[in-house]
């Protein structure tokens, strides 16, 4: 493993300052103890860490560099079913006056009430209510 002196800089300042995750202030000890020759054992001792992490560190930095070592790479989950604009509409909706016999909206019936907009034919009761809980909306205070 060949650790640059510019890599060694950035590496320092890293470790020194700035607001970093743990595990990437990890990472960069794991990185600056593999370059000063510093066992395993002792790294894994010192740091908490575990032989993995080790050898997942030291083979990033090998095959993709300093910056893919540190940093954690964008992890795909799953996309957004709803976008911004139907989130609007729900909240829009919790915002209005609530049907004729009702005091307030409950979460049923802003569930009925979405569904019969084109772009939110099958939205859940679960998802209103995080749209609900997201925006700090109170359907029915006034």
């Amino acid at each position: 493993m060949n650790i640059t002196k510019e890599d060694r800089t950035v590496l320092k300042s890293f470790r020194s300052k700035g607001k970093h995750f743990a595990r990437e202030i990890n990472r960069a000890h794991i990185l600056s103890a593999l370059d000063q020759k510093v066992p395993e054992a002792v790294i894994m001792q010192v740091l908490g860490v575990g032989r993995t992490a080790i050898w997942r560190t030291r083979s990033a930095f090998v095959e993709k560099g300093l910056d893919y070592a540190l940093h954690d790479g964008a992890r795909p989950g799953q996309p957004l079913r709803y976008g911004t604009n139907q989130q609007a509409e729900v909240v829009a909706l919790a915002c209005s006056a609530p049907p004729a016999g009702a005091k307030r909206w409950t979460l049923q019936l802003l569930t009925k009430a979405a569904r019969r907009l084109p772009s939110l034919r099958n939205i859940s009761r679960e998802s209103i209510r995080r749209f609900l809980k997201k925006t700090i909306a109170n359907p029915g205070a006034s």
